[in-house]
């Protein structure tokens, strides 16, 4: 009769359990950062690592030049410098369990599920958090939402611009199609930037599907969309016009004229219009919990998001 050999060295799941947590967030981080779309538009602040739940940003302001004359002494600048205080206040996790049973019979595609949705859900998030500051820019007063918004951009078929308005044109809202506004929209919109004196490198548009659908309508656009500087495609990016950058994603809100209308809405902006603060990357941890019989994954990131220049970008709301 064959007996069995009592192994003392087998690899079992708590003995190799150092090695998973490790995988899980090397695919975790890259589905994260393959994801992100606006977070690579803005300034990106690394505080990892690092204590407090606030960060100060010097927010300088422009010099003049002065005419010097002879025999007298040079002007010395004076300005008094802005603060922006941008506050670490965000903290979002994606955990899941994952039974004994399942562990056992699942195909290895489970775990690439579960990575790839995690990075996606929080990459998701920060873009989230990033558009709705993005109420702020162009004086506006924070609110996102429904009845947010009041100093987003709208346009007209002449390329005019103005604020949205959700209770105009007995309350459907003064905004029209980017297909309506066409070319002389993006003209208007660029101009908005160079009248703000705001730096040419830098700018992007960023565009919701429906937007971009619009977009492919507009002979300007697809005249240079693909016309690049011969580097990697950016994530979300979609083509260039004008000089500027064109991204689409899905992860922006909407909102809604006084009749309960939805309407889209995208964004103009240079980079240091707002400001991403990392203090945690995308970090994975695992225990096992024997009251569940399976293992607990969970992946977080703390950061902060904050408006820094006001004048360096906007939203501008479309009608679908």
């Amino acid at each position: 009769m064959a007996t069995g050999v009592i192994g003392t060295n087998n690899q079992t799941v708590t003995t190799a359990a150092t090695f998973i947590p490790e995988l899980w967030s090397d695919e975790v981080i890259a589905s994260y950062q393959k994801n992100l779309v606006l977070a690579n538009l803005v300034t990106r602040i690394n505080h990892k690592g690092k204590k407090g739940d606030t960060i100060n940003i010097p927010t300088p302001v422009r010099g003049s030049a002065t005419s010097k004359g002879e025999n007298s002494l040079v002007k010395i600048q004076g300005d008094t410098h802005g603060n922006t205080a941008l506050s670490i206040d965000k903290h979002y996790e994606y955990s899941v369990l994952i039974e004994d049973m399942a562990e056992v019979q699942a195909l290895s595609s489970l775990r690439r599920f579960y990575t790839e949705d995690a990075g996606y859900a929080l990459s998701t998030q920060v873009d989230l958090d990033l558009f709705n500051t993005a109420a702020k820019l162009n004086g506006g007063n924070g609110t996102a939402g429904d009845s947010g918004w009041n100093k987003a951009q709208v346009f007209d078929n002449a390329g005019v611009l103005a604020d949205w308005t959700r209770t105009a044109s007995s309350n459907a809202g003064n905004a029209v199609s980017l297909a309506t506004g066409g070319d002389a929209a993006i003209r208007a919109m660029i101009e908005k930037l160079d009248l703000a004196d705001v730096p040419q490198d830098g700018r992007a548009i960023v565009l919701t599907p429906r937007q971009y659908t619009d977009m492919l309508g507009i002979q300007r656009y697809t005249e240079q969309a693909f016309i690049g500087d011969g580097n990697a495609i950016k994530t979300g990016k979609v083509g260039q016009i004008y000089g500027v950058d064109v991204y689409v994603t899905n992860a922006m809100g909407t909102t809604k004229s006084a009749d309960n209308t939805v309407h889209d809405i995208g964004l103009v902006l240079h980079k240091d219009a707002m400001a991403l603060v990392e203090q945690l990357g995308v970090r994975s941890q695992s225990s096992y919990m024997q009251e569940y019989l399976g293992d607990l994954y969970t992946a977080d990131t703390i950061y902060g998001v904050g408006e820094m220049r006001d004048a360096s970008g906007f939203a501008f709301v479309t009608d679908r």
